[in-house]
């Protein structure tokens, strides 16, 4: 633990050149009494590292000490490969300590070669999770990739989005997907692959026996073709009225299901929504008086009564 520690000071030392003495120990999570120890430590060990009292002093890294941080360990090498991940995502696999400690020696490289233009992490973030929303998966994601890894059938007791019950099944998987902040088991359920939301999964258990997966088929071709599927199920076109301000809030609230945007015509858009079913132009409601559906008449039908039931709802009992 010591030597990890006294890594990461020298990597946060190598980044900024000099911190205070609070600001490390802030960041090491330990005491200013174990900062002190740890630097005495290093300077007795030939680290031209030293603290400078008064005023504007602290915890200095002379410039022509360099240490070599371009070595990732395995496990720092595995969270970098899923990049793709938010904090909160990598927060669920467990994941943070390791990128941390990657993140340290990559930016101690960086400050290596302070000519160099700003880094990428500085100016692109990357945030995968959902607009107003935040589904929680029911069961530890961390534990479910850590047993992903041994390649067996599992057990789980899960819930479809039309069932009131879980039931229990037997499956074959191919691994996890974080798709706009929710989390999806891809597997083959009795031959057929399924994406299961894994905030309906309450249970797993790995078997003795090892999955059996299609020939040649990867969690990424899987994914592929389930993703492919669930998009080509949205068979019902609404066309629906917009003011042409509304237009970005629509985008981040319809997503990939707006179809065709027309060009603004006094201060409003006509735009195409593809849903699976009727019952889903439910979800324009949000929009509430700012919007006007136009066409196929059961869609007209159809928000016209829910917009009647929900007027029903809450209006004030005669006295």
């Amino acid at each position: 633990m010591k030597a990890s520690r006294l890594l990461h000071l020298l990597l946060l030392l190598q980044t900024r050149q000099r911190l205070t003495t609070p600001e490390l120990a802030a960041r090491l999570e330990v005491s200013r009494r174990t900062v002190l120890r740890d630097v005495e430590a290093l300077s007795t060990a030939g680290v031209p590292v030293y603290a400078e009292r008064g005023r504007n002093g602290g915890i200095v890294l002379l410039p022509s000490a360099r240490l070599s941080a371009s070595h990732l360990e395995p496990p720092e090498l595995e969270a970098l490969s899923v990049a793709g991940l938010d904090s909160a995502l990598r927060e669920r696999m467990g994941l943070t300590a390791v990128w941390e400690s990657a993140e340290r020696k990559i930016a101690a490289c960086q400050a290596a070669a302070p000519e160099s233009p700003s880094p990428l992490a500085d100016l692109v973030l990357v945030d995968s999770t959902a607009w107003f929303a935040a589904p929680e998966a029911a069961v530890e994601v961390s534990d479910l990739a850590s047993t992903l890894r041994h390649r067996r059938r599992l057990r789980i007791l899960y819930r479809r989005s039309a069932e009131s019950q879980a039931s229990t099944r037997v499956v074959d998987p191919y691994g996890i997907v974080a798709k706009s902040g929710r989390w999806y088991l891809v597997a083959d359920d009795q031959g057929d692959s399924r994406l299961l939301a894994l905030e309906r999964l309450s249970a797993f258990e790995q078997l003795d026996a090892p999955a059996v997966l299609q020939p040649g088929e990867t969690l990424r071709t899987r994914w592929a073709v389930l993703k492919k599927r669930t998009e080509e199920q949205d068979r019902v076109s609404v066309t629906v009225r917009l003011p042409e301000k509304g237009l970005d809030l629509a985008r981040r609230i319809l997503g990939t299901r707006i179809h065709h945007v027309s060009d603004a015509e006094k201060g409003s858009c006509v735009v195409v929504v593809r849903y699976p079913d009727i019952e889903s132009v439910r979800q324009l409601l949000q929009f509430g008086d700012h919007i006007e559906v136009l066409a196929p008449e059961t869609a007209r039908a159809r928000i016209s009564q829910l917009a009647r039931d929900l007027a029903d709802s809450h209006s004030t009992p005669a006295s």
